[in-house]
């Protein structure tokens, strides 16, 4: 079993936790987590990364992130190997290892662990173009308030992952890798972007529990 960060409970024994002084409670997070960018994106930009992002990052690693119709600028806050926190200046906090999405903490809902049965197909992208890979793992979520009768521990989730070339109507050609997931009363489908040559990823969308997926977009990269 491959465990990966938790964001706030030490739940299995491994990974880092997320300073106390990092995480506000939901109450104190503003009510437009933007930096300065507009709340919403119109249709036509939603898979735009705004101008004004691009100033803010001023070419340190970063993030875009947008969920639920708000976005914020997550600037990367401390990495090890492929295991990334990224945090925004109004205390939403993400951990990734690679692309994938394993933690998060500042919102309603929180993905407070991600454990995987084996290595995680997003390791090599280019492998999945035109198979199918099964993967099992596990969440634990919770609610900000961190009452008991919000948590659900062990939730266990059965995925395929398969990748395809698709030509998006502006840009150039990509590998999209389609999650499909059910499990624990949850059903949903994960999607990623990546560089048909290189195979990085560039652009996810992902499951963070049941308020919905984040969009994430790499604004600029981090060092391998």
């Amino acid at each position: 079993m491959r465990c990966l960060p938790l964001l706030v409970l030490l739940l299995s024994g491994c990974g880092p936790l997320v300073p106390e002084s990092w995480v506000p409670a939901w109450a104190d997070i503003p009510g437009a987590e933007t930096l300065g960018l507009t709340d919403t994106l119109p249709e036509a930009e939603r898979e735009e990364v705004p101008a004004a992002a691009l100033a803010q990052a001023d070419g340190e690693p970063a993030l875009f992130l947008r969920w639920g119709g708000r976005q914020a600028l997550a600037v990367l806050a401390q990495q090890s190997g492929e295991n990334r926190m990224w945090r925004s200046a109004g205390g939403v906090v993400v951990a990734t290892d690679g692309a994938r999405v394993v933690a998060t903490a500042g919102l309603r809902t929180w993905l407070a662990a991600t454990r995987l049965d084996g290595p995680d197909p997003l390791d090599e992208p280019l492998l999945l173009d035109g198979r199918e890979v099964a993967l099992r793992r596990q969440v634990d979520l919770m609610r900000s308030d961190r009452s008991p009768e919000g948590m659900r521990f062990g939730v266990s989730l059965s995925c395929r992952l398969r990748g395809a070339l698709v030509q998006p109507e502006a840009g150039p050609v990509a590998l999209l890798i389609t999650e499909r997931c059910r499990g624990g009363g949850e059903s949903f489908a994960n999607r990623f972007w990546a560089d048909p040559q290189t195979g990085g990823i560039y652009r996810s969308e992902q499951w963070i529990g049941p308020q919905g997926p984040m969009w994430v977009e790499v604004v600029n990269p981090p060092a391998s």
